[in-house]
């Protein structure tokens, strides 16, 4: 997702002289293309992800929409207060883009959990006036980028760095607020954000081949949370599933729940995430998910013995 992000971002900057990158030691060619080619809109801050959130609001501040690049678990825990005080109260147009959410570090998921992002979206979603997405693939990316150039106002978006697999055509259309079908199912509806929305398609898949018809939605927008959505589509249910790369306290599975809470549904509701814990083991993107049960057959697996306790 990267290489994605960098190609609408040159999209972006070339329509729009107001547009700058800020970086903390990406330190890619694409940075280098972008410097050459929009020379004083890119500027690198190192690992000082505090001061650049502090300085992307006086950009705004003067007209300018930063575009801000960073590991997310940096961005959404060490600048949390930042993010809070100068971008947030104040609804300075800045876009905030936190790079491997959840296990999701290439490489870097060897490092371990200090630099997993499973604790942002809990955080996140909070912050009064901010728009919150997770993208799951790389077209889906492209759309909540433009989407967010075109907002006046802050917005995180939650990326991947592991190679994530396309799930959409080419005509897929990005609605902001809603929530994206990616399977049909009958008796069961799952939830799942995010670049493991892969890994659940295919335990869908497995489940409904062994006689667990489920539908699957991708919630693309995690605030504001498409509500209506989510209750059309655990009515008349057996049961929900929340899967999200993430601890389950606050998260996916923790919005789903006030939804339906709220709307006084008797669906129940499983959350399949991380247990109150830190990612367990090193590795990578794929090693770590299996470690911690949240590949396919992980997935698919804690979804039937839910589904079984319920009998």
């Amino acid at each position: 997702m990267q290489k994605t992000y960098i190609a609408a971002l040159y999209e972006i900057m070339a329509r729009d002289v107001n547009v700058c990158s800020l970086l903390s030691d990406s330190g890619t060619d694409y940075d280098v293309m972008l410097a050459r080619d929009f020379p004083g809109r890119v500027f690198n801050f190192g690992i000082a992800e505090q001061n650049k959130i502090g300085i992307a609001a006086g950009m705004a501040k003067m007209g300018k929409i930063p575009f801000v690049y960073t590991t997310g678990s940096f961005l959404a825990y060490r600048a949390y207060e930042f993010i809070r005080n100068d971008i947030c109260m104040q609804k300075r147009n800045v876009k905030m883009m936190g790079m491997g959410m959840g296990m999701g570090m290439g490489a870097w998921s060897a490092l371990g959990p200090s630099h997993h992002a499973t604790e942002d979206v809990a955080a996140m979603r909070t912050l009064p006036n901010l728009t919150l997405l997770c993208a799951a693939t790389p077209r889906e990316l492209t759309r909540m980028l433009h989407y967010a150039h075109e907002k006046d106002g802050p917005v995180y978006i939650r990326l991947g760095m592991s190679g994530e697999e396309e799930l959409y055509d080419d005509d897929y259309h990005f609605d902001v607020g809603m929530l994206s079908k990616l399977r049909d199912g009958n008796d069961y509806a799952a939830f799942v954000t995010g670049t493991i929305a892969a890994e659940t398609v295919r335990a869908v898949d497995r489940l409904t081949t062994a006689g667990f018809s489920t539908a699957l939605y991708n919630v693309g927008t995690l605030k504001p949370l498409d509500a209506r959505g989510v209750l059309d589509a655990v009515r008349g249910k057996k049961m929900a599933f929340a899967v999200e790369e993430h601890s389950m306290n606050g998260g996916l599975g923790g919005a789903i729940a006030e939804v339906i809470s709220e709307a006084g549904l008797a669906v129940p509701l499983a959350r399949i995430g991380l247990d109150d814990c830190f990612a367990r083991g090193y590795g990578t993107t794929a090693e770590v998910r299996a470690m911690n049960g949240m590949n396919a057959d992980g997935i698919a697996s804690r979804i039937i013995m839910r589904i079984q306790q319920l009998q």
